[in-house]
């Protein structure tokens, strides 16, 4: 399943919202559940950048990531994802995708293989909470939620309409993680 660039569409807001979102001249936007957040600051926007934590964390992910991916004929990066039908516009701080797609203007959940979200103070509950339950009903298969709070990761599996069916955590810091196929790679996460 394939998301095409989103055209204005007069009369159909979820399109006009998306379409608005591509073209505003901040770097990276996302919504969810109907809320636009710019995720980089720009024209005086009081939107913190991410923390040097945040991105050691998603550095860390990506390097141990990276040489599977490769094999697999995969990528790791940080584009949008599309969930037709609602008012969300993600960008996860770290997908692995199939090369093949690489592009493509946006994805859907489904056509990723490994989703990762790393909270920060601003939005932990938004990862923790609404992400989790909008990835599993639009089928990414392994969302892996890297909690800085609680100094733990979790890895979720088997997703549905109800959510996902399989956690495996939360597991404090320092505990390997377990990526099953196609990664089959214990992520080490001493260092998040």
């Amino acid at each position: 399943m394939s998301t095409q660039p989103h055209t204005y569409a007069p009369g159909d807001p979820e399109t006009a919202l998306k379409y608005a979102i591509q073209h505003l001249e901040w770097d990276r936007v996302q919504i969810v559940e109907g809320i636009i957040q710019p995720l980089s600051p720009t024209w005086g926007h009081e939107k913190a950048s991410p923390t040097w934590g945040h991105e050691k964390a998603i550095t860390k992910i990506r390097r141990q990531v990276e040489p599977v991916a490769d094999k697999l004929g995969c990528f790791a990066g940080s584009g949008n994802i599309d969930l037709p039908g609602t008012s969300n516009w993600y960008v996860p701080d770290l997908a692995i995708v199939p090369e093949d797609l690489s592009g493509e203007d946006a994805l859907l959940p489904d056509q990723t293989l490994l989703v990762v979200e790393v909270t920060s103070d601003s939005n932990g509950d938004t990862d923790r909470v609404v992400k989790r339950r909008r990835y599993a009903e639009y089928g990414a298969p392994l969302y892996l939620l890297v909690d800085r709070r609680e100094r733990s990761c979790t890895l979720f599996s088997d997703p549905g309409e109800l959510g996902y069916m399989k956690a495996d955590g939360p597991r404090p810091f320092g505990t390997p993680m377990h990526l099953p196929e196609p990664f089959e790679l214990a992520l080490d996460t001493s260092e998040f």
